[in-house]
Formats: structure tokens, C-alpha cells, sequence
């Protein structure tokens, strides 16, 4: 989202001095999007997919390093009710930490997700799966925590993501 772009690229320009260059491509929401950007993605040592994640649960209940704003690592994504045919329905795809970061699980659905028993510290991402699938083995996943689930009245997504800065985020890959 243009969005995520723009929170990532103010923070590379609020940290003086940078270890590493970066590109930033933006992809659009979705795992066709996705995957058409991460195919469209030039030469580069390492791939990064940063965006925003709502997480199962209350956020009051949460331990700190879960509470909105949070930078967290996805280690393992699965896919809920697709009727496609290019991906495996249910299957696990898993990886390595490769942060200090909390790791956490990605449930992709194609259906709006209606079921209760999501477990608790479940990410909700459409393009978590898709970029399992697709990535190299030293490429990995950031997300920022936006807002928890389930919301018990509508959001107004831009307003809640308005004040999260992806200032740590930048911190974690250039310590890398």
C-alpha cells in the first residue's frame, strides 16, 4: 500500500547514516499483487515484505512486544478456504527467524474470516502465503501490528495507522 511505502521510506530519512542501500517497491494489497511485484523484483542480496498486520486479540491482554505498532516476524503462513488451484489449501509453510523479532503465524483466507477459534497471536495477511512460497531462503517478513481482531464496531484503518512509524523496522534490518 502507498501507504507502507511511505511510512518506510520516512524512516529511512530519519535515520542519519544507513549500513545498507534499499529499494522499496510497492506491490498493492493481495497475493496477486503480491506476487507480480515480487516477480517483477530486480537483483538484490535480500527481499524484505514489510506492511501493516492485524493480530487475533485483545490488545490490553497482549504481553508489550505485541501491543500496536510492534514489529513482529512471520516464520510460518497458512492458507484458510482458497478455491484457487495454483496453491496447496491448508498447507504449513514455514521458515526460520531471521531477526530477533517475536515470530508469529499468518493465516491467509480467500473467504472473510468468520471463525471465532483463530488462535490468539495469529496475523491475518492476504500476501504472507504467497511470498512464503515465492521467496529465497535468506528472504523474510516484517509486520507491523495495526489493530486486533475481531473489531467489535468498523475501523477507520488510515486513522488507527495514522501514529505507527516503522522507525524500528528500519533499526532491526540494519542490524542485520
Amino acid at each position: 500500500m502507498e501507504v507502507e511505502q511511505k511510512k518506510i521510506l520516512d524512516a529511512f530519512r530519519e535515520i542519519p547514516t544507513l549500513k545498507h542501500s534499499y529499494e522499496v517497491i510497492k506491490t498493492g494489497i493481495g497475493r496477486e499483487n503480491t506476487a507480480k511485484g515480487f516477480l517483477k523484483n530486480t537483483e538484490s542480496d535480500l527481499c524484505i515484505l514489510i506492511g501493516f498486520t492485524a493480530i487475533v486479540g485483545k490488545e490490553k491482554t497482549m504481553p508489550a512486544e505485541l501491543k500496536k505498532g510492534e514489529s513482529v516476524e512471520v516464520v510460518a503462513s497458512s492458507l484458510f478456504g482458497y478455491e484457487g488451484e495454483v496453491f496447496e489449501n491448508g498447507k504449513l509453510r514455514l521458515t526460520s527467524s531471521k531477526t530477533h523479532l517475536p515470530c508469529l503465524t499468518s493465516l491467509t483466507s480467500d473467504k472473510f474470516v468468520k471463525t471465532t477459534n483463530i488462535p490468539v497471536g495469529t496475523l491475518i495477511n492476504m500476501e504472507d502465503y504467497t511470498f512464503m512460497c515465492l521467496k529465497r531462503p535468506q528472504d523474510f517478513i516484517i509486520r507491523v501490528i495495526s489493530d486486533f481482531l475481531p473489531h467489535k464496531e468498523e475501523i477507520d484503518f488510515f486513522k488507527v495507522i495514522e501514529d505507527i512509524k516503522f522507525n524500528k523496522v528500519v533499526e532491526v534490518l540494519e542490524n542485520i
